[in-house]
């Protein structure tokens, strides 16, 4: 693999992806990695600030970036940021569920509005934002659309029920858009990484509540540009192939799937 994955530079030039959760971790390198394969950018998150850090990122890199600072939880928000985004650069061809968040807590302590909270972002968002970009695809006769889940989305774990629930639900979720897209040519994927090495939490947005911060060893800790580039490879493969699910996880992260 190159540092772009095995992707040319120039592989997704004229595209355009939108990040979600792309301020830092693995949003920002997968907005990084399509920059550095030729898509311009939409990126999104709440920080508006870390978000201009990474536009110049990838404005250095001579694509074209725009940010879009907005909650995901905000459902008419973030649906007026997209409607206003996609025609500024004309397209969409590439649409990365990437952002998370969880409150932890047992069942019997968890709110009702936390909850709502969690599936609000891990799970209404991407059908939000899904249903934004299908009608761009469909006219082009293409696209590609992945939701990153977690390996919490294959095996439930105490003190995660909503996370793990809106984990599970992604995938329901992934496979519908599949069905629906795939006579229009657009491409559904949903990806399970497992712990990464970012500062999201005790892990970060795609691992569990209850684990330790990782060791150093890759080998314990994916890092966020490896999962990044497979992401940015999907993206670029050819339009016959389809990768409808991929889980990845660190060498020593055993039990997955």
């Amino acid at each position: 693999m190159t540092a772009q994955g095995g992707v040319a530079p120039t592989a997704l030039s004229g595209q355009v992806a939108l990040v979600t959760g792309a301020s830092s971790g693995l949003g920002r390198a997968t907005a990084l990695g399509l920059a550095r394969a030729g898509a311009d950018l939409i990126l999104l998150a709440r920080s508006e600030h870390d978000l201009q850090a990474v536009a110049q990122d990838v404005e250095a890199l001579g694509r074209r970036a725009l940010v879009c600072p907005v909650d995901l939880a905000s459902g008419p928000a973030l649906i007026e940021a997209v409607q206003q985004a996609i025609p500024s650069l004309g397209r969409l061809d590439m649409l990365v569920n990437n952002a998370a968040t969880d409150v932890p807590g047992s069942v019997l302590d968890l709110g009702a509005e936390e909850w709502d909270h969690v599936l609000d972002v891990n799970l209404r968002a991407p059908f939000l934002l899904a249903k934004a970009a299908f009608p761009h695809m469909q006219r082009a006769g293409r696209g590609t659309i992945i939701n990153v889940s977690s390996v919490a989305g294959k095996r439930g774990w105490a003190n995660a029920s909503a996370y793990c629930a809106s984990k599970f639900g992604l995938t329901g979720f992934t496979q519908a858009l599949a069905a629906e897209g795939k006579p229009h040519g657009i491409r559904a994927c949903v990806v399970y990484p497992g712990g990464m090495a970012t500062s999201w939490g005790t892990f970060d947005a795609h691992a569990r509540a209850d684990q330790k911060p990782p060791a150093a060893s890759p080998t314990d800790a994916l890092a966020p540009k490896r999962v990044a580039d497979l992401l940015v490879w999907m993206c670029a493969a050819p339009p016959e192939l389809v990768l409808n699910e991929v889980v990845v996880t660190p060498l020593n992260e055993g039990g997955w799937p």
